[in-house]
């Protein structure tokens, strides 16, 4: 009878040592991991320098008015192993508080006269698609309206530089314009006394890799 409890304490104990073995061979494997590389594209816009110019017009002498915005936000896309790659179907957000012209003053006027006249247009937004190597087209939503503009462009080097021109009414914003044109009126007036703010505008926008 001795024997048998003493064989018996012996197979608990070989039991507990073989459970306490399987389990320290479990732990080690839920630990192990596997390293898994980032893959990383060769251009991007949101490590790009991005310039966004523009020329506005008034006067009946269609006297140019250069300003840029100083921020865009890449909301998708923008990645890529070519510029073009990277430019394809980017969609991004241009906030108008970033607005530019070397003048507070009109900076001013054209955030609350010009775009705060706008519906819901705090910021623009757009798609960018290219079509081949010197065409393609934004689609710009402005005053709650998008519309297609086409523009051209070139790849010299790590820069790529686009050139439109947009019309705002195409964006039904002439109650906007005639906004701003009356608090610029007398600002707006050519040698002919005239007070004019023309609808077309030009863009120029450089993306540096």
């Amino acid at each position: 009878m001795k024997k048998i409890v003493v064989l018996s304490l012996l197979l608990v104990v070989i039991f507990n040592f073989s459970s306490c073995k399987s389990e320290k061979k479990a732990d080690y494997s839920k630990g192990d991991t596997v390293e898994v590389k980032k893959v990383t594209s060769k251009y991007s816009l949101t490590k790009a320098a991005n310039e966004i110019n523009f020329t506005a017009y008034k006067t009946t002498d269609k006297v140019p008015v250069g300003g840029q915005f100083k921020k865009v936000d890449i909301i998708s896309g923008g990645n890529g192993n070519t510029i073009k790659e990277a430019i394809n179907q980017t969609e991004f957000s241009i906030p108008i508080k970033s607005i530019f012209t070397k003048d507070t003053s009109r900076d001013f006027k054209i955030k609350k006269y010009f775009f705060g006249v706008m519906a819901n247009t705090k910021l623009l937004s757009g798609k960018l698609i290219i079509e081949n190597d010197s065409l393609g087209y934004a689609n710009i939503k402005m005053n709650e309206v998008t519309e297609k503009v086409p523009f051209t462009y070139t790849i010299k080097g790590n820069t790529f530089s686009m050139n439109a021109t947009m019309d705002v009414s195409n964006w039904k914003a002439i109650k906007a314009l005639e906004s701003l044109n009356a608090i610029c009126k007398d600002l707006h007036k050519g040698a002919d006394g005239v007070s004019k703010t023309w609808s077309d505008v030009a863009l120029n926008i450089k993306s540096t890799f």
